[in-house]
């Protein structure tokens, strides 16, 4: 197809690329966004590539291309401040990394597999094995994640805090980091997977019962793969304590959440959390819950910022069990 003299190849991607984000957004009943800036923080938090726009170009463009292209034909924001600077820089990173991977929800237990980019707090309640005293979690273990690189998380998560319904001294646990690698990914219409590496670790910032009293290292394998409106992740990883060991053992942790894509904003789900040990005091047990939970959302509350809000409960499905119906709420902040 021909272009009419004065309008330049780039120009027309940036208008076709516009078109579509306003359509979408005009189906999804929210606003059309106003400025480059803004397609970008809507629309990649829950984004499917635009294949037939890929399919359409001459030079072969890609998702990740389209977002760099629209940041590049529009370098000035809505008020004049260059996006040239550092921040600017990580953030078009940010969203190319999304442009790149699969754009699954995160489960209420299992450990996101995919690289995210939010602030989470959730907390639970949960019954000891006789179903009477309850354990309030405020923070479980969650916090901040980060993409520095488009191949790399950060997540650094404060101590929780635990109040108990018993003779128990309240407390704060332990502090807990993760490092995530993305190793092979593809985004929707592409395939539709993710496989990925993960390097957790805790420290012993917490007393016994609230904290663990050791550290403790945990490599984990994690992937993913969408079929339809399916989503399946999946991770399997190991608790190592650094020290203790004859005391904490080692323990296989094992998880699986399997949910349905709802217009892309409602995503029911059953997860399965396993946990089996080897050594120290508890060696040879294994418990499994199954968690059925419900995640609404992302909602655009700022230019970038967007909330989401799940909640599950895990029902204990073994014999052996340290406790039993542990409700959970979690509050997402991406970013």
């Amino acid at each position: 197809m021909g272009l009419r003299p004065g309008i330049s190849a780039r120009h027309a991607f940036l208008c076709v690329a516009l078109l579509m984000s306003i359509s979408s957004a005009t189906l999804e009943g929210q606003d059309p966004p106003r400025s480059s800036a803004a397609i970008d923080a809507s629309v990649f938090s829950d984004w499917t590539p635009p294949v037939s726009l890929c399919d359409q170009s001459a030079s072969g463009c890609s998702p990740r291309s389209i977002a760099v292209r629209d940041y590049k034909l529009n370098p000035q924001s809505s008020g004049g401040a260059s996006q040239d600077d550092w921040v600017h820089a990580w953030l078009r990173s940010v969203d190319e990394t999304r442009a790149s991977q699969p754009h699954f929800v995160s489960p209420i237990v299992t450990t996101h597999v995919m690289l995210v980019q939010q602030y989470r707090y959730d907390m639970s309640w949960q019954q000891d094995p006789t179903g009477g005293t309850v354990t309030s979690n405020y923070g479980a273990s969650r916090g901040v994640e980060i993409i520095p690189t488009t191949r790399l998380e950060v997540g650094i998560f404060p101590p929780p805090y635990l109040v108990h319904q018993s003779n128990v001294t309240d407390g704060f646990g332990d502090f807990s980091c993760q490092v995530k690698l993305r190793a092979f990914s593809a985004t929707e219409g592409k395939g539709d997977y993710f496989v990925g590496f993960f390097l957790g670790g805790s420290l012993p910032t917490g007393t016994a019962p609230n904290g663990l009293e050791h550290a403790v290292l945990s490599p984990t394998f994690g992937a993913a793969k969408g079929l339809g409106p399916w989503d399946f992740q999946s991770t399997i990883g190991a608790n190592l304590p650094v020290s203790g060991t004859n005391v904490l053992g080692r323990t296989i942790i094992f998880n699986t959440a399997v949910d349905y894509r709802i217009k892309g904003k409602i995503w029911p789900m059953l997860e399965q959390n396993s946990t089996f040990w080897s050594g120290g005091t508890m060696d040879g047990m294994k418990e499994v819950f199954l968690t059925p939970g419900l995640v609404l959302g992302t909602v655009q509350i700022g230019e970038r910022l967007h909330l989401g809000v799940g909640g599950g409960v895990q029902i204990a499905a073994t014999r052996f069990h340290q406790f039993n119906h542990r409700w959970i709420l979690s509050v997402r902040f991406p970013f």
